[in-house]
């Protein structure tokens, strides 16, 4: 235990350690912080690690919708304009009309986006095992798992989703 926890366990009415400072906070500054390893790794190619995130969700996905495409990263329809507009500029993803419904812009990556994606790899490798040196191994999947528990309960309101127990 850090002299700061064991500070805050001796000052709390319980005995227990407590949650001090904005979480919004913390976690945004951990992410600026991650972002930058993966970024710096992936500056090489010319991308950033939104880019490659967007390429690899358009890679599994083959051809999906803009609204699809932002419901699968959680972004909202805007920033997913915003991120995709460099990506179309490079011609490593394509927007077009729905076959039945031309209101409905489908989103695919190009033959040059799969060849932008393969060349970004080995430094996406790189970057991702940095972070798992720093972070640790176990940690890391304590950190994955605890991501992975709490995403669904900040979902934007819809009903389906409940509160943590």
């Amino acid at each position: 235990m850090t002299q700061i926890n064991a500070k805050r366990q001796a000052d709390s009415p319980s005995g227990a350690a407590t949650a001090s400072g904005c979480t919004c906070f913390k976690l945004r500054r951990l992410s600026r912080r991650v972002t930058a390893v993966y970024d710096r790794a992936l500056a090489e190619t010319g991308m950033r690690v939104t880019q490659y995130s967007l390429l690899v969700q358009l890679r599994w996905s083959e051809e999906v919708s803009m609204t699809e495409l932002a419901e699968l990263l959680d972004m909202d329809r805007t920033t997913l304009t915003r991120n995709l507009k460099a990506l179309i500029e490079l011609r490593w993803v394509e927007v077009k009309p729905g076959k039945d419904d031309a209101r409905v812009r489908l989103v695919r990556i190009t033959d040059a986006g799969i060849a932008q994606l393969r060349s970004a790899r080995g430094p996406w490798q790189k970057a991702q095992a940095e972070v798992k040196a720093t972070i640790g191994p176990a940690n890391l999947i304590d950190l994955h798992e605890l991501l992975d528990k709490y995403v669904p309960f900040f979902r934007p309101a819809t009903g389906a989703e409940g509160s943590p127990e």
